[in-house]
């Protein structure tokens, strides 16, 4: 078995990764809010876990590894989104997950073995904030219930920021009926306009942190193997997740190793749909944006994105895609090559010495630009050989 090593955002380091159990390997990935199309950014980390779900699977089988992978479908923006365009939540959302499956699917991924939606779990979410509030962990006030974050002294180690970074933070939320300005909301009201759920606390709705730990731990257990998501999301949302999980269940580990992937950037900005700079992957597989001077295929855009190690920000353009197509392309003819020279007897290629360095490429925390180095060298090699055969 190949030593695995994996950058832990929880230790800010790497390590060797070991599964819990190699018969049953488990990884939960942040999904999207589904009230917009994804961008590239927001893919990203799907095609990194789409190379984690392949070689888990070849080295463990493909039986013995579990991947989930949310939808958020209760979310102030899914609401705002209705409101605005008129129509009902459920066929934004559901518009909304088409889109993103069909854009997934066209860039080669994979499907998970679960994609849950967060509003068939309510009734879990309401049962674990019961515990939280029977165990102290959790607090009502004015209709919501708060995560107290007092309570959990390990709060801020996922992220390594200290209280101080954590209040300046621009996404902490900040309230009159908070206790403490960290605390998070678990729960919160819902007037008559809005979806709600009846709860102990009135009819309402939970949080965002709140739905992803109910789903991983229904589908995943306890203690799994691996968390992912972007590194926008280590703090608030995944360390929150990791304290009201060990609150909840004090006898789990919730996840051992969390993966987090660099942003994606336009002209060295980070993608975000709130700067206006987002570009989706169905304007580049139709060439409608007007920054790009064609189309290009899904398979050329997920090798752009390997270029660029998962930690590591990219800028994506025109040129940059202008040159991965050509880098893609002879990497495309490197199967026909191969069998040429496999049909001669005039060869000195070594097979199990290159794809030995290939996975070594790969065990060292998915260093896909290692990777594609060793494929160019590979055609390379391929090139001199076939030169030398007909010499």
């Amino acid at each position: 078995m190949p030593k695995i090593k994996l950058h832990n955002s929880k230790v800010r380091k790497k390590e060797i990764f070991e599964p819990i159990d190699p018969s049953n390997v488990r990884m939960y990935l942040c999904g999207p809010t589904v009230y917009d199309r994804a961008h590239l950014g927001n893919a990203r980390n799907v095609i990194l876990f789409d190379v984690l779900f392949r070689f888990f699977r070849e080295i463990y089988g493909d039986d013995n590894v579990k991947y989930v992978r949310n939808f958020t479908d209760i979310d102030d923006k899914i609401n705002q989104r209705a409101k605005d365009l008129g129509k009902e939540i459920q066929v934004i959302t559901d518009e909304t997950i088409a889109w993103y499956l069909e854009d997934m699917a066209l860039l080669g991924n994979l499907l998970p073995n679960e994609m849950p939606r967060a509003t068939n779990y309510v009734t879990k979410m309401i049962k674990m904030i019961e515990d939280l509030v029977h165990s102290g962990h959790a607090y009502e006030a004015k209709g919501h219930v708060l995560f107290s974050v007092t309570s959990f002294k390990d709060y801020g180690s996922l992220s390594g920021r200290s209280i101080e970074d954590m209040i300046a933070g621009a996404r902490v939320e900040t309230a009159p009926y908070k206790a403490d300005p960290l605390d998070f909301v678990l729960w919160k009201p819902s007037s008559d306009d809005l979806p709600g759920w009846q709860s102990p606390w009135g009819r309402g709705r939970p949080g965002w942190h709140l739905e992803c730990s109910a789903m991983s731990h229904d589908l995943l257990g306890d203690t799994f193997d691996i968390h992912g998501g972007g590194n926008d999301l280590i703090f608030p949302h995944h360390e929150n997740e990791f304290a009201q999980s060990k609150c909840c269940f004090p006898s789990g580990g919730f996840a051992n190793f969390w993966l987090h992937n660099e942003m994606l950037q336009v002209d060295g900005k980070k993608m975000s749909k709130s700067l206006g700079n987002s570009v989706f992957p169905n304007e580049i597989f139709y060439g409608s944006n007007k920054a790009f001077s064609k189309k290009f295929s899904p398979m050329t855009l997920k090798f752009f994105m390997y270029q660029a190690h998962y930690r590591n920000t990219l800028d994506i353009s025109n040129d940059a895609l202008l040159a991965a197509e050509k880098g893609f392309q002879k990497i495309k003819n490197l199967n026909e090559e191969i069998s040429t020279i496999y049909e001669s007897k005039k060869n000195d290629f070594n097979a199990s010495a290159w794809v030995n360095e290939c996975y070594e490429a790969l065990n060292d925390d998915f260093n896909s630009p290692k990777l594609i180095a060793k494929l160019f060298d590979l055609h390379k090699t391929v090139i001199e050989i076939k030169n030398k055969t007909k010499s």
